[in-house]
């Protein structure tokens, strides 16, 4: 089957929704889907926090290349318009849906960030 804009996007809530139930269950229950909010987007997920710090994560269901520069770059957009701390990605695995299995991308900017709160 070829996808198209509908099957897409319905795969890309598919995939936001399995997601943010996974970190719901295993991080911290408030987590959860964030509204769109267009020009001054602010990530796919509200609520998400390690150690006082607030994280932006942008999740991507992508059938092709992975495209980490460009996503990244998205990520660090709506960290800086959300006033968050660390920025990430979570891409879909082609092969599975199991949410534990997905790719987190980061700079190591966001990781030290993560760990120690100070951000280089």
């Amino acid at each position: 089957m070829t996808r198209n804009r509908a099957s897409a996007k319905a795969a890309g809530t598919r995939h936001e929704s399995n997601v943010v139930a996974y970190l719901a269950t295993h991080v911290d229950d408030i987590i959860e889907r964030r509204r769109q909010s267009g020009a001054k987007d602010r990530g796919d997920i509200s609520g998400w926090r390690f150690g006082g710090r607030r994280i932006v994560a942008e999740l991507k269901d992508y059938g092709g290349k992975v495209k980490v520069g460009t996503w990244l770059n998205e990520a660090e957009t709506e960290r800086l318009n959300d006033d968050a701390d660390v920025a990430l990605v979570i891409a879909k695995r082609l092969g599975t849906t199991d949410p534990g299995d997905q790719v987190v991308l980061l700079t190591l900017r966001d990781l030290v960030s993560l760990l120690t709160g100070e951000r280089p």
